[in-house]
């Protein structure tokens, strides 16, 4: 009997939440895929940026929007609410999209990626932490999985949207950055008709967390914390795959076309990855991602040609699929449900400040020494994350 309600319960049905997260995640990267498709040509091409700058640009903005989540994690746990602060994040990403139409100059692109960022992070840790709140433990990887799929779906139908519209534009970037408002104003409109808050009946009923409350993190999270800082120093910022691209003589038009290429490859792999890390290991499954980053970076540091290029894309994005959402689990898996807002904006501070040093120091080294050095070294990080898999376990999942 036991053996049957188990059986029963793997196959429970994804909640309505997690869908219509997924969806809003869906259309938000729509918009924003569509301008950072095209926005790293925008910067060097029309505004005269250095790569350097590029990834500053690119690693503050990340950075951003890791700080922010750790304040509106803490504050989704000390409220016990979520909604409000999905709401807002939201909403100041759409509000910050006719910037990039407007720039002038890189310090308004900025700026405006600056208040993406800032919705991002508001958003971020709440949402994840009310999917966990939402759905079984032994599904967690399931609906991870979905919404990080649903995302996907978004983030390469934005830059698809973007080749389209720059034909469509005769090649004006700011046009295309004006009609990418459109499906960011429909996210906003799906958080507030589609997405239910956590229950708030006497069994969900908590007491206000403090932050003395935070020691009770594990030791196991904080390794979890630890993997994810490592393996994020070796995955800088997708600008970079379209600037190897360029610079290997793709048209300005078929620039998006990168992320087109990176995020089906991302989007096919990652709920059935996720689906997956319910039953195998997620050492082994984790293992296979950093193999797979391993062999992007020595493709796209040594090939020369676009095809040799775009295999390397393509590999990203399978190292993206099979790592992506499992990491999401494993901090859901390693945190008390009363901490896991707290919990995701802790793992996204120290992942998004890995990303800014990343960020820097591939534009660094592309400025100075060339793609190649770029490649290679996060081909090094992605070696010492693997390395690192052998003294962190998976945590038996809590309790909801």
């Amino acid at each position: 009997m036991a053996e049957a309600s188990q059986h029963v319960s793997k196959r429970a049905a994804i909640p309505r939440t997690v869908w219509a997260l997924g969806f809003v995640s869906m259309f938000m990267d729509i918009s924003s895929e569509t301008i950072h498709a095209l926005l790293p040509l925008f910067l060097t091409t029309t505004l005269g940026a250095s790569v350097t700058l590029v990834g500053i640009i690119d690693g503050v903005a990340e950075s951003t929007a890791a700080i922010a989540k750790v304040f509106s994690g803490y504050l989704s746990d000390r409220m016990g609410r979520r909604k409000p602060l999905i709401l807002l994040g939201y909403g100041l990403g759409a509000i910050s999209k006719p910037l990039f139409a407007i720039a002038g100059t890189p310090a308004l692109v900025f700026g405006a990626r600056f208040a993406d960022r800032i919705g991002k992070g508001l958003r971020g840790a709440p949402r994840d932490a009310l999917v966990a709140d939402v759905t079984r433990p032994e599904i967690r990887g399931r609906a991870y999985g979905l919404r990080q799929a649903l995302d996907t779906v978004g983030a390469f139908a934005g830059p698809l949207i973007a080749i389209a519209l720059m034909a469509l534009f005769a090649d004006n970037m700011r046009a295309v950055f004006w009609a990418a408002l459109i499906p960011a104003a429909l996210s906003v409109l799906l958080v507030v008709i589609g997405v239910e808050d956590r229950a708030a009946g006497p069994d969900h009923a908590r007491a206000p967390i403090r932050l003395h409350d935070l020691k009770r993190l594990s030791a196991p999270f904080w390794g979890v914390v630890g993997l994810g800082v490592v393996f994020t120093l070796a995955r800088f910022s997708e600008a970079f795959l379209v600037l190897r691209a360029f610079d290997e003589g793709l048209a300005l038009m078929w620039a998006p076309l990168v992320l087109v290429v990176m995020n089906v490859v991302y989007a096919m792999g990652a709920y059935p990855a996720g689906a997956l890390s319910d039953r195998v290991s997620a050492r082994t499954l984790f293992l296979w991602g950093v193999l797979a980053l391993i062999a992007a970076d020595l493709l796209l540091a040594f090939s020369d040609g676009l095809i040799g290029v775009f295999a390397g894309i393509a590999l990203w994005g399978v190292h993206m699929a099979l790592t992506q959402g499992l990491l999401a689990k494993l901090v859901a898996d390693a945190a008390p449900a009363e901490l896991r807002g707290s919990a995701f904006g802790f793992f996204n501070l120290a992942a998004g400040v890995a990303l800014l040093g990343a960020s820097i120091a591939a534009g660094v080294l592309w400025d100075v020494a060339g793609p190649q050095a770029t490649f290679l070294g996060g081909s090094v990080f992605a070696l010492a994350a693997a390395a690192m898999l052998v003294i962190v376990k998976r945590p038996p999942p809590q309790a909801r």
